[in-house]
């Protein structure tokens, strides 16, 4: 559940922080969908966790939720096809598993416009998006997080190297869950 309530560099705000000090008293609160690269930004006003300056930000929050008596993990997740090249740096295409755009809209800054064909990542580049993931990991401890959850699910990059929808790979980062060569299915 992403509120859209970062600033234009997706440093989390202070009615960020009053948001989720008010939902203290739940125990645990998962935070927004919040990209762990710039190339993981899927929406236009969403929190990041790859500079100083956003863990700063989360710090604000995490002392609010902490000073309010509750506990905060938060929730990595990169966006890959589902984004759009106004929202990513240099105008980038979007990142997949392959090349297979997803039918439908996306908001940008400049209103609804349909989803881009995203470029296949390179066999290499899948374990730099590993180590995104790692640095965005040790920037929630510099942010006072008390844990991380990974987004893994509903159509983010992760789950789209699990779905032969999204995945037409032939190499190691194809196939099925159990290694077998056959695509699996959504």
């Amino acid at each position: 559940m992403t509120r859209i309530r970062a600033d234009e560099n997706c440093v989390p705000t202070e009615r960020m922080a009053r948001y989720f000090a008010q939902r203290a008293s739940a125990g645990l609160i998962i935070t927004d969908g919040t990209h762990p690269s710039p190339m993981g930004r899927g929406y236009t006003y969403p929190p990041g966790l790859h500079t100083e300056e956003q863990a700063a930000g989360w710090r604000t929050v995490t002392e609010a939720v902490h000073a309010a008596g509750g506990r905060i993990f938060v929730q990595l997740m990169h966006a890959g096809r589902v984004s759009h090249s106004s929202l990513l740096p240099n105008r980038a295409l979007p990142v997949a598993p392959s090349a297979i755009a997803i039918s439908g809209e996306i908001h940008t800054l400049d209103g609804k416009v349909p989803f881009e064909t995203p470029r296949a990542l390179d066999t290499g580049e899948i374990s730099a998006v590993v180590e995104e993931y790692r640095r965005a990991a040790e920037l929630s401890l510099t942010a006072g997080f008390d844990g991380v959850e990974l987004h893994a699910a509903t159509g983010y990059l992760p789950n789209q190297f699990q779905v032969a929808g999204s995945n037409r790979r032939t190499d190691a980062y194809g196939g099925s869950l159990e290694g077998e060569p056959a695509l699996r299915s959504k």
